[in-house]
């Protein structure tokens, strides 16, 4: 296993890209943190997840994959852990089954929420709230990297606790 610090460092490494770009706010910035280059290469990922599995509250009964970055994520942790996953989507489909949550019914599960990255943690209480709509039991989030910088009220207000691996300070230092 390698080390954390080597880790953190090594997400870093691939991930930190320089150059022009374009953020979501419109501004434009000489940096980007590109969170897919950690995620599309196999070794990589799969030492994210061997750390990561302690984060996983013991009574989890399902892992919640978040489209998109939290798919292959929550996969891995499940091969790891042996834990099944749903895979939970933006907005239901509209043809087919027409779920939002896709994998093994989860009503009555305590589903803990899998992200690449948190930042303002939108996503996640949507998620979260759409899940407990259909009678899920979901009150924890794990991610590799806060990027929220303390600013997570908004997801404790939602009744959402959250544990990352790193957080953007570490990977920066």
């Amino acid at each position: 296993m390698m080390h954390r610090k080597d880790l953190c460092k090594k997400i870093f490494e691939v991930s930190h890209l320089t150059g022009q770009f374009r953020l979501r706010s419109g501004k434009s910035s000489t940096e980007y943190f590109d969170k897919y280059q950690f995620e599309s290469r196999p070794s990589l990922l799969e030492e994210i997840a061997q750390q990561m599995k302690d984060l996983i509250p013991p009574q989890t009964e399902l892992l919640g994959a978040l489209e998109m970055g939290g798919i292959p994520l929550a996969t891995v942790l499940a091969l790891k852990t042996g834990l099944p996953l749903c895979f939970v989507r933006k907005k239901a489909k509209d043809y087919g089954t027409q779920k939002f949550a896709e994998g093994p019914n989860v009503e009555r599960k305590h589903i803990c929420l899998v992200e690449d990255v948190i930042t303002t943690g939108g996503q996640i209480i949507e998620s979260a709230m759409d899940l407990r709509s259909i009678g899920a039991i979901v009150e924890n989030v794990i991610c590799v990297i806060d990027r929220s910088e303390g600013k997570n009220e908004k997801i404790k207000a939602a009744g959402l606790q959250y544990r990352a691996l790193f957080t953007m300070e570490e990977l920066k230092s």
